[in-house]
């Protein structure tokens, strides 16, 4: 089984446990996802596979290229994008939605089930062991951060908070075009900048948290996250992979979602 990214492809081999081996392809936390070019060990890979998982949505272009070259038949192909019913151009960061997480891993389970029936139980039982981890680990604590902070101004240097955001119920105040343009390798407009510029140093709405990717790393937002600094504003690191690699999908976001809920408190304790 492979998938195109390491955090997917924590879900599934949890759900899969001693019946499945999975290969995860993005892998690297110090490369930008966004990035990057499939070789041929991809290739053989893809191939080779009897189950592929995809995210979509132009995050991974390369990986359906490779299942539209190789045409393994009888082989199973999850498309998150597609999954969810969402368009092509959408905001490609599905796993940090946990609503967008359930459905998913729900469809890992039956994608499973279907490749192979014979360990329907086994993978019923790793499913719903599952599930009971990523809630305990770090959906509920989303739940408290909203119950206490929801509505509070918060500032992203790039579009992968914005699941997360709508999880904890924190209001991004960054212009969506300045995080867009961060997302996909191009250069915000001055005027995004500015307002960005302008909400860190206080200006408007202050904002009481910056959330930084550290995957998608610029001089501009280097010097936002020094910007965030100097006025003492907490913030928070997040990656696009799994950070350490051999971390599961919870522990990683476990680490995430606890880091936001400490800069939440020192920004709250900051008043």
């Amino acid at each position: 089984m492979v998938a195109g990214e390491n955090f997917w492809g924590s879900l599934v081999s949890q759900i899969g446990g001693t019946h499945v081996n999975v290969t995860s392809i993005v892998t690297d936390p110090n490369t930008d996802p966004h990035e990057y070019e499939s070789n041929s060990a991809d290739a053989r890979a893809i191939a080779n596979a009897c189950f592929v998982i995809v995210n979509g949505a132009g995050y991974d272009t390369w990986g359906l290229n490779e299942i539209a070259a190789s045409n393994t038949p009888h082989q199973t192909v999850l498309n998150v994008q597609l999954l969810l019913g969402q368009p092509v151009d959408a905001n490609p960061h599905f796993w940090y939605s946990p609503y967008y997480v359930n459905t998913t891993v729900r469809a890992m389970y039956e994608d499973l089930v279907a490749i192979d029936p014979a360990n329907s139980a086994y993978y019923k039982q790793q499913y719903a062991s599952l599930n009971s981890s990523l809630w305990t680990s770090y959906m509920k604590q989303e739940q408290i951060i909203k119950q206490q902070f929801a509505g509070t101004p918060v500032a992203s240097t790039e579009s992968i908070f914005v699941y997360m955001a709508n999880a904890t119920g924190l209001n991004i105040i960054t212009p969506p075009a300045f995080m867009e343009a961060v997302a996909e390798g191009n250069d915000p407009s001055s005027q995004d900048v500015a307002a960005f510029q302008n909400q860190l140093n206080g200006g408007n709405t202050t904002v009481r948290v910056l959330v930084y990717n550290e995957q998608t790393v610029t001089p501009l937002t280097q010097s936002l996250l020094a910007l965030a600094a100097k006025n003492e504003i907490p913030y928070v690191r997040i990656s696009e992979t799994i950070q350490p690699p051999n971390y599961t999908f919870q522990a990683w976001m476990q680490g995430e979602v606890g880091e936001l809920q400490d800069a939440l408190n020192a920004a709250a304790l900051g008043q």
